[in-house]
């Protein structure tokens, strides 16, 4: 690791500490990863990209001192409880389709086989067979 990385690495921990005790200097002091960065002096990509570790580090950080979510948990759990009414709104929607579906085919066959087809001729019952209705001929 070269010495810019070691003075990042010292910079953020440093930014970290103040963060978590309110005592900001740079950033608005918010918990969060670009206050982070702004608060150490780095560029925010350098944090996401080089320092993932430390982010991740704040996070936990952040979720175990103050007992706070960060916000990327809070969005990435909206987005799911989003996504899953969405998902339980389209199984009841796909459900009502296949009722429809199911319907619609039952309208069909009664529409095609109105009073205008010839009636079928009788088949044969077998012996042990007994008829609810009984034959008309």
């Amino acid at each position: 690791m070269n010495q810019q990385n070691q003075d990042e690495r010292t910079f953020i921990r440093e930014a970290m500490d103040r963060l978590l005790a309110g005592k900001a200097t740079a950033s608005n002091g918010s918990l969060t990863a670009a206050a982070l960065a702004a608060e150490a002096g780095v560029h925010r990509m350098a944090l996401y990209k080089r320092h993932a570790d430390l982010k991740n580090e704040f996070e936990e950080r952040v979720r175990t001192e103050t007992k706070q979510v960060p916000e990327t948990e809070k969005q990435l759990r909206a987005t799911v409880a989003k996504l899953k009414k969405t998902i339980a709104n389209q199984r009841t929607e796909l459900e009502e389709l296949r009722q429809l579906v199911t319907n619609l085919t039952l309208a069909s066959a009664v529409l095609t086989q109105g009073p205008e087809a010839p009636p079928a001729e009788p088949a044969q019952t077998p012996d042990n067979v007994i008829a609810f209705r009984p034959h008309t001929s």
